[in-house]
């Protein structure tokens, strides 16, 4: 019997701020819109993750849904992987940051998959132990542009994607693919029990991750989601986002 398939997506954060001309003082969690759309194209429904209150322990929201995706948005606290910030609008969210990695540890106990776009890939990183770059122009010599506000998702670049890994795979051993690039954050050193499935061609930046246990763990740092028609030679993104649901179905039993 083919159910739906229900995916919960970790939220965006706007913070209480008193000087918001809307919801005053108040806390806003969100998604971005072509993500839940994403998951909708292949027949899953998306819901907002809230935080956990007295009430509904991050256990029972776990319970929930049937597998997790960590969506993109602001940096990552280096205070998560054992830094200081460089400058202060690098100081990410260390509230998210704690949710997010909560959410990740209770879906592994829990044998539900999990999916990392951009952010999320960071994240899934520092859970491990991992440590990133606060900032990849300014820390490694002659690096790419991964982030170029004025043209956004459509900067791009190639990546080399690993033999035998699960992009391989799925991919039918594509030696290297085009992706977007929407990040100044990247992996600095990789987190325990993880491989690498891609890294930036030019560069060697880490693109692509998997979690080498029993879990079904896995990250790009390109968003998919934004991997539409207009740009033709941009990897497909449906085989991703197939495979991590078939996963979740396949351990959901459905």
């Amino acid at each position: 019997m083919n159910k739906t398939l229900t995916i919960g997506l970790s939220a965006c954060f706007f913070h209480a701020d008193p000087q918001r001309p809307i919801f005053k003082g108040k806390t806003l969690l969100y998604f971005e819109n072509s993500m839940a759309h994403w998951l909708m194209s292949q027949g899953a429904l998306p819901f907002l993750i809230p935080q956990k209150s007295k009430n509904f322990s991050i256990a029972n929201l776990v319970e929930k849904f049937d597998g997790l995706l960590l969506q993109a948005g602001s940096d990552v606290c280096p205070m998560s992987y054992g830094e200081e910030p460089m400058k202060l609008e690098w100081k990410g969210d260390l509230i998210r940051d704690k949710y997010e990695i909560s959410l990740l540890k209770e879906c592994m106990k829990k044998n539900k998959p999990v999916l990392g776009i951009c952010r999320g890939l960071q994240v899934i990183n520092v859970a491990f132990g991992g440590t990133l770059y606060q900032d990849i122009n300014e820390q490694v010599p002659d690096t790419l542009v991964h982030r170029n506000w004025n043209i956004y998702d459509a900067n791009h670049h190639d990546v080399n994607i690993e033999p035998k890994s699960l992009l391989a795979k799925l991919y039918k051993n594509k030696k290297n693919a085009t992706v977007n690039s929407i990040h100044h954050q990247g992996i600095k050193k990789l987190g325990k029990n993880l491989a690498v499935e891609a890294t930036s061609t030019t560069d060697g930046i880490i693109e692509a991750i998997r979690h080498t246990g029993k879990s079904w763990v896995y990250a790009v740092q390109w968003h998919p989601e934004f991997h539409d028609k207009r740009y033709k030679n941009f990897l497909d993104s449906k085989p991703l986002l197939k495979d991590f649901l078939n996963e979740t179905r396949k351990r959901k039993k459905y």
